[in-house]
């Protein structure tokens, strides 16, 4: 075939992939808004994606299960799901592409293959949606409202009702706060419309009535007043972390449940994936999602403290500076962190060697931390030095992470990197709170220290962590397939 003629053939075959993306595009949406089922590829997103990044989502999966999986093959399972019978759910259409063409031999139906695969779908009980109030509005909080009205779908879950601010009613302010919620430096701009209704004090996002709240003490609002009840609370303020003074969000009319989103103390403190099924949420009212560097550690130990055995190490966090430093030299109670943040790498306490130990109590003592604050605003990586009980070898120690990714309780928890450039701006936006980096693992000649480079989005990833316990306290998960 000479030259010209090939190309005519590439041009045809990338047409033909982007019609198919198109297609996707039509199935996934659909089925997201009219039935409340959710579509995503190896745990990605697809919903608001382009073609070219479904295209580019499919790349990756085929190099990461180093199997053949193209969007051609994706289309037929995606035709399969749409004409089945089932509930609100959220199934890894990449994982089930997979699964049909390596049983072939066995099933030539996707309609029939798909509908044996999720048969247990149909036994899963009635949602009943949760109202949510976000107690504050700083980066996690933002991040959380953008997620919650960006994915609302039929509002079958989670519904944000509120958003509860220290300063009292003013016009420029709330105009300020819809602005930051559609305007991100970082994470980019929201998909959606956010418009501030001053004379009712509300922001109007995607269609959608939130009540801004202005309060100083939780006891003192009445939620019941807007129509909220039983609500869910996420509190993102980190000025109320212990279970005495989180009880008094539940003084309020309407709350029912808190979250917290820092470690607490007297509470549960959660990594989802990890622990969570140990409390019940029937019989805990105060919850905490711990701190983002110990949702992006745990995942990865928990993998290797159940398959090697870890008899100690030390965690070292590399992590983008934060709002509590300062952006040029001045006073700051915390040793360091008064040094400008934009121009310093700052050495400064973590508590996440502790903090791990809270979701598996086997590496209680076994492990110490540290932070370093670099100039960067946002992705962060840890890198983990741990001695193991078995000796071991690269090859093992990615084999094991990439089967904890792929299959069981942490493949929402745990992405597979097998980028051989993979810097911090480049992790900006997953939503897994652990990135494993495969290319940058050591082992020592002997087999018994290993060192691992996991990186995280310290506020998208972590926000992430936040709504997967919110569903789970909220009772309003979906059933999954992953």
């Amino acid at each position: 075939m000479n030259n010209a003629l090939l190309y005519e053939k590439e041009l045809s075959y990338q047409a033909d992939r982007r019609k198919a993306g198109v297609e996707l595009i039509n199935i996934v949406s659909g089925l997201w808004y009219d039935k409340s089922i959710e579509l995503v590829l190896f745990r990605n997103q697809l919903i608001d994606k382009s073609v070219g990044e479904i295209i580019n989502l499919h790349e990756y999966a085929a190099e990461f299960i180093k199997k053949p999986i193209n969007i051609f093959d994706t289309v037929e399972i995606a035709r399969a799901i749409k004409l089945a019978d089932l509930p609100p759910s959220r199934l890894d259409i990449g994982k089930l592409t997979y699964e049909f063409h390596e049983e072939t031999n066995t099933c030539h139906d996707a309609a029939i293959f798909v509908a044996d695969r999720v048969k247990e779908a149909r036994s899963k009980g009635d949602i009943k949606p949760k109202d949510v109030v976000l107690y504050g509005f700083g980066r996690i909080g933002r991040l959380l409202a953008r997620d919650m009205m960006g994915k609302i779908g039929k509002g079958a879950q989670l519904r944000l009702r509120a958003i509860v601010v220290r300063d009292k009613h003013d016009s420029a302010l709330l105009l300020k706060r819809a602005s930051l919620l559609k305007h991100d430096s970082i994470h980019g701009d929201f998909l959606g419309s956010v418009i501030a209704d001053d004379k009712n004090n509300t922001l109007i996002i995607n269609g959608t009535t939130v009540h801004i709240i202005s309060a100083t003490a939780p006891e003192d609002i009445d939620y019941s007043k807007y129509g909220i009840k039983d609500a869910l609370l996420i509190d993102n303020t980190g000025a109320f972390t212990t279970a005495e003074a989180l009880e008094r969000h539940l003084t309020s009319k309407g709350i029912d449940k808190v979250i917290l989103t820092a470690p607490g103390k007297g509470i549960p403190n959660i990594v989802y994936g990890v622990n969570h099924q140990q409390f019940d949420p029937e019989s805990i009212d105060i919850w905490s999602a711990a701190s983002c560097t110990t949702n992006a550690i745990t995942p990865v130990l928990k993998a290797i403290e159940d398959t090697l055995g870890v008899t100690k190490g030390h965690l070292e966090t590399i992590h983008a500076y934060t709002n509590d430093q300062n952006l040029v030299d001045n006073m700051h109670k915390k040793y360091r962190r008064g040094r400008a943040a934009a121009l310093n790498m700052v050495i400064t306490e973590t508590g996440a060697g502790s903090a791990v130990a809270k979701a598996i109590p086997s590496l209680a003592g076994k492990l110490t931390s540290n932070a370093i604050r670099v100039p960067v605003p946002n992705g962060s990586l840890v890198v983990v030095n741990i001695e193991v009980e078995r000796a071991t070898n690269v090859t093992e120690v990615n084999d094991i992470i990439k089967h904890y990714a792929l299959e069981g309780e942490l493949v929402e928890q745990i992405k597979y990197s097998v980028n051989n450039e993979l810097v911090s701006s480049d992790i900006v936006g997953t939503s897994a709170p652990a990135i494993y980096d495969s290319n940058a693992t050591i082992v020592s000649p002997d087999g018994k220290n290993v060192i691992l480079y996991v990186w995280y989005d310290n506020e998208y990833g972590y926000s992430q962590q936040v709504i997967r316990l919110a569903k789970y306290v909220a009772k309003v998960r979906r059933y999954t397939y992953y």
